[in-house]
């Protein structure tokens, strides 16, 4: 049974803090998908991914190929996880059930803390995970540094 850490971000970007909980999971053996709700968000972070350094390069793909069950991080829309992810991270919105919770390891809800829409979203996400009894983490940066704040 998996839980859902959420991660308010307030310093950070995704783009910058998606690539380090990536590289976490690329470290404990999990295939991850990536969740969006908007395919030009998604293109853009398959561009970041592929700009990184050699040292740190993580093999990831866009949903919609033949090669979707390979990809070791798979970033997609709507797509279930075809790659065996053990790890879902849900970005901009993008929904998560009890079940998929349960079903991975982990499953990570970025978003973005100074805007009313994510924050209200994550807050309705936590309600409906936890009321299902899933266990959920919420982290912080606001002090600088990533800290628990809450866990059920």
């Amino acid at each position: 049974m998996g839980a859902a850490f959420f991660y308010k971000l307030t310093r950070n970007p995704v783009e910058t803090t998606l690539p380090i909980l990536l590289e976490k999971a690329s470290a404990a053996g999990w295939r991850v998908l990536i969740r969006g709700t908007e395919r030009e968000r998604l293109e853009k972070l398959n561009e970041l991914l592929w700009l990184k350094p050699a040292e740190g390069f993580l093999p990831h793909g866009m949903s919609g190929t033949k090669y979707d069950s390979y990809q070791p991080v798979l970033l997609t829309i709507d797509s279930p996880p075809v790659n065996e992810a053990r790890c879902l991270m849900c970005i901009n919105e993008a929904d998560v059930t009890a079940r998929e919770t349960n079903d991975m390891e982990r499953v990570c809800i970025l978003f973005d803390g100074n805007s009313p829409a994510e924050l209200n979203h994550a807050r309705n996400q936590w309600k409906t995970l936890v009321a299902a009894g899933c266990e959920a983490q919420y982290w912080s940066e606001e002090k600088g540094k990533w800290h628990m704040v809450k866990k059920s």
